[in-house]
C-alpha cells in the first residue's frame, strides 16, 4: 500500500540493525508516516539526508564515522530548516545540551513509548520542539551546574581512563600539585567527594565517553 501524499518522511539513522528494523516497522504502521531511508552510520545519514530531503531525521547520538551531534550539525548547516530528533540510550544532561546546541528540536530517551516517539515526530513536524519532563529536567541541571575550564575537562577524561596524579601531571605536561588543585575544583563543580565519583559522575552526565 503506497503512502498517503501528505504523510511524514522519516529518515532513521542507527548503526544497529535491530533497532532500524522495528523503528521502521512502528512509523510505516503509522497512517500519516513513512519512512524514506535508513542510515548506519552518521556520513550516511547525512548523505541520505541530502538524497531524500526527508521531513524528519530520527538520528543516534552514538554511531561510526561521527556520532549524531555530528551528523545534525552538518545537516542543520546545508538545511537549516531541516528537523532532527535526536533518539538515543544517553541521557546525560550533556549529552542533551550538545545535541540540542546542534539543531536538533527534540530529544528521546529509547526507552520511550511507540506512542512518545509518534507524538514526537507528529510535534516536529509541525515546527515544535519536543522534550520530555525527564529531559527538560536534566538540561536544567546543565544549566545550573558550574562549567569546567577545557584543563579541567582534560583531567576529568583522564581520571575516567584510570590515570593517577603523577601520569596525568606527565601526560599534560604539569606538576602533580597543580594537577591536584585542578582535582579539588573538578570534585567541587560536580558535587562529588572523591575521583571515583567524579568519574561515575562524568559518565553519567556524558561528560566523558568510555570507548
Amino acid at each position: 500500500m503506497s503512502a498517503p501524499e501528505a504523510a511524514i518522511r522519516v529518515l532513521i539513522a542507527d548503526d544497529h540493525p535491530l533497532v532500524r528494523e522495528g523503528l521502521t516497522a512502528v512509523l510505516n504502521r503509522q497512517p500519516d508516516m513513512t519512512v524514506v531511508a535508513e542510515a548506519c552510520d552518521g556520513r550516511e545519514a547525512v548523505a541520505l539526508f541530502r538524497r531524500h530531503r526527508p521531513d524528519v531525521a530520527l538520528m543516534d547520538l552514538r554511531m561510526p564515522n561521527f556520532g549524531g551531534v555530528e551528523a545534525t550539525m552538518l545537516i542543520r548547516s546545508e538545511f537549516p530548516d531541516s528537523r532532527i530528533i535526536v533518539l538515543t540510550t544517553y541521557g546525560g544532561d550533556e549529552d542533551i545540551h550538545r545535541a540540542l546546541s546542534a539543531g536538533a528540536r527534540a530529544y528521546l530517551l529509547k526507552d520511550a513509548s511507540n506512542d512518545s516517539l509518534v507524538a514526537a515526530i507528529r510535534s516536529v513536524h509541525q515546527g515544535q520542539r519536543h522534550l520530555s519532563a525527564e529531559v527538560s529536567m536534566r538540561l536544567a541541571q546543565h544549566f545550573d551546574a558550574n562549567e569546567l575550564t577545557s584543563r579541567e575537562m582534560e583531567i576529568l577524561t583522564l581520571i575516567v581512563r584510570g590515570y593517577r596524579n603523577k601520569k596525568i601531571g606527565q601526560t599534560l605536561g604539569i606538576t602533580e600539585g597543580t594537577v591536584k588543585g585542578h582535582i579539588n575544583n573538578i570534585l567541587g563543580k560536580l558535587g562529588v567527594e572523591d575521583r571515583t565519583q567524579a568519574a561515575t559522575e562524568a559518565i553519567r552526565r556524558g561528560l566523558v565517553y568510555l570507548d
